[in-house]
């Protein structure tokens, strides 16, 4: 393979909020890149020092509540001098041998963007069963080529200010690139809890969007035919209509899909996932109990449903 040039013409974009853990290892894998901009949500901890001491470009992202998201915001308003971009997410890491592959790829003039396949590791080990690997996600695009679908959860509260499953639609269809990305999160597992209380409330919208028909243009849309993301859509179209998904998930990842092979780590993290799947359940239930809401006191008040006290706020 030709040699790496000193500086790739890729700018890297990280959407981040508190991730001083993470960012030191992302960023010292972005070093090829030509530009690195970090969108930050007002961070509390040394997130933009960091950032800025390794050399990237820190701009803040204050969400309004609505859409667009934090990528999609990104991708409107950020400056890139370079056509094609990368998402990379504060967790993962970019190795030298995908470098020198997307450094090849960029040069295609018949490809609007390429797939990237996750490593995902857990407990300090690769999760590389249980239909977690293979893992692809559309993360390197030509930015004025791609966007990220909006699948109409944003009026759900408690879900961040970013896109949390949503993929990326090009006109073109994408093509795959061999290295592996690293997704390996050094936050506790209350951080990989706390995350996925969050992610559960989008998944519980995105379960009773499907299941109430709310149309799905502007989204990648379900096809059995389609790619591999597309595919998985479908099948979430059936999925969302089974009964004990939570003990379904769990036979899935840890039985089926050979989850036990990888030891503890493959079954702590495979009773998590039915854990996850039973918080969006008890989510859905909410939402379809209380007429698309999230919260009862969001509802119309019934006769035992005390109102609370009007506060006016202050000038």
């Amino acid at each position: 393979m030709a040699s790496t040039p000193s500086k790739i013409p890729i700018s890297v974009l990280i959407p981040a909020k508190n991730e001083q853990a993470n960012l030191p290892a992302c960023l010292a894998s972005l070093e090829l890149a030509d530009e690195v901009f970090l969108v930050d949500s007002q961070s509390s901890d040394r997130s933009i020092e960091i950032a800025e001491n390794w050399g990237a470009k820190v701009v803040q992202f204050h969400f309004n509540g609505g859409w667009p998201k934090k990528k999609n915001w990104s991708l409107e308003n950020l400056p890139f001098r370079n056509e094609w971009v990368l998402i990379v997410d504060c967790d993962e890491r970019i190795p030298l041998e995908l470098w020198e592959e997307m450094a090849q790829a960029i040069q295609n003039p018949n490809c609007d963007g390429y797939y990237l396949n996750r490593r995902v590791f857990f407990l300090g080990k690769w999760i590389r069963y249980g239909g977690k690997y293979p893992d692809w996600n559309l993360r390197l695009f030509r930015h004025q080529k791609g966007r990220y679908e909006n699948l109409n959860t944003e009026d759900v509260p408690n879900t961040g200010d970013n896109e949390v499953h949503e993929h990326v639609i090009l006109e073109r269809p994408a093509a795959y690139l061999k290295a592996d990305m690293i997704h390996e999160d050094f936050r506790d597992i209350y951080q990989w809890l706390e995350r996925h209380n969050r992610y559960s409330n989008w998944e519980a919208r995105v379960y009773y969007n499907l299941l109430t028909g709310k149309d799905d243009s502007g989204t990648i849309g379900a096809n059995f035919f389609g790619d591999a993301v597309q595919r998985k859509r479908f099948l979430k179209t059936v999925w969302v209509r089974l009964p004990f998904k939570p003990l379904l998930r769990f036979i899935w990842f840890y039985i089926i899909k050979l989850g036990f092979l990888d030891g503890k780590a493959g079954y702590i993290y495979g009773r998590l996932l039915s854990q996850y799947e039973y918080q969006i359940g008890v989510k859905l239930f909410e939402l379809r109990q209380f007429g698309g809401q999230l919260n009862q006191l969001s509802a119309k008040p019934t006769a035992e449903t005390p109102t609370l006290p009007e506060i006016k706020e202050s000038a």
